[in-house]
C-alpha cells in the first residue's frame, strides 16, 4: 500500500492537470500561429506562469486498489501484485495461468 501522501499528491496533480488543460493547449496553439519572436516569448512566459503539477507528464499511474506506481498493468489498471492475487481468484475475466 503506497503512502496516503503520495496517492493524495496524485489526485491533487490530476485535479491540476484537468483545470489548466485548456489553458496550455490554447497558449501552444497560438506560439504555432505567433508571428513575431516577441510574440512567442510572451506566450513562452505565460506558458511558464502555469504551475508545474498541472502538466501531463507529472501524472504517475498507480494501481487503483494499492497506489502502487511501480509493476503498473495499463490494461487492468493495477500493480503485479494485485494482478497475480486476482486471477488466481478468477476475477479477472479471460486472464488465465500460464504454465508448461
Amino acid at each position: 500500500m503506497a503512502k496516503k501522501s503520495m496517492i493524495e499528491r496524485e489526485k491533487k496533480r490530476i485535479k491540476l492537470r484537468d483545470r489548466n488543460q485548456a489553458k496550455r493547449e490554447k497558449i501552444k496553439d497560438a506560439m504555432k500561429h505567433a508571428q513575431t519572436f516577441e510574440e512567442k516569448l510572451i506566450l513562452q512566459n505565460q506558458l511558464q506562469k502555469l504551475p508545474l503539477n498541472s502538466l501531463p507528464i507529472r501524472v504517475r499511474n498507480r494501481c487503483w486498489m494499492t497506489g502502487r506506481s511501480r509493476g503498473y498493468y495499463r490494461d487492468f489498471g493495477l500493480s503485479r501484485h494485485v494482478l497475480r492475487e486476482m486471477a488466481h481468484d478468477c476475477l479477472l475475466p479471460g486472464v488465465t495461468k500460464s504454465s508448461w
